[in-house]
């Protein structure tokens, strides 16, 4: 598949700036790796994000996927030109996580003018799938 970027997502430039004071850096969220047509991050399983029985709560891990998905779109559009917004977010719980990392990865389902569709898998350390999750993003004009 080519490259799917219309400005690739710089994963230190992310990090480091653009989630500095966001849910994302309060989480503990990093990206790791950008390729042509995914990007990966990592989520710990720590007080930040577990609930109290100890496993990490599933609305923190929804943020890791919608952020994941969210980074990705943005980067797919022409920033001067087009915003993109979330419009829906579906999630699949499969296994608990209780220690570790969390680790995901957004890839294009659909990447159409007006809305894209997104499909961020979720797995542990034991790379064992954890979450299934379905992110559609619409895209408006500035």
């Amino acid at each position: 598949m080519p490259p799917i970027w219309f400005k690739k997502p710089d994963a230190d430039y992310i990090n480091e700036k653009l989630n500095i004071d966001t849910i994302d850096q309060h989480l503990g969220i990093i990206i790791s790796e950008v390729g042509d047509d995914f990007i990966k991050g990592t989520m710990p399983a720590d007080s930040r994000t577990c609930q109290p029985v100890g496993i990490v709560h599933g609305g923190a891990s929804v943020v890791l996927a919608e952020s994941l998905g969210s980074i990705a779109g943005c980067h797919v559009v022409d920033h001067n030109q087009y915003r993109c917004v979330g419009q829906d977010v579906s999630d699949t719980h499969l296994r608990p996580v209780s220690a570790g990392l969390v680790s995901g990865i957004a890839k294009p389902v659909h990447l159409g003018k007006r809305s894209q569709v997104w499909q961020i898998k979720l797995s542990d350390d034991s790379d064992r799938l954890t979450r299934m999750v379905r992110l559609i993003l619409a895209i408006i004009e500035i």
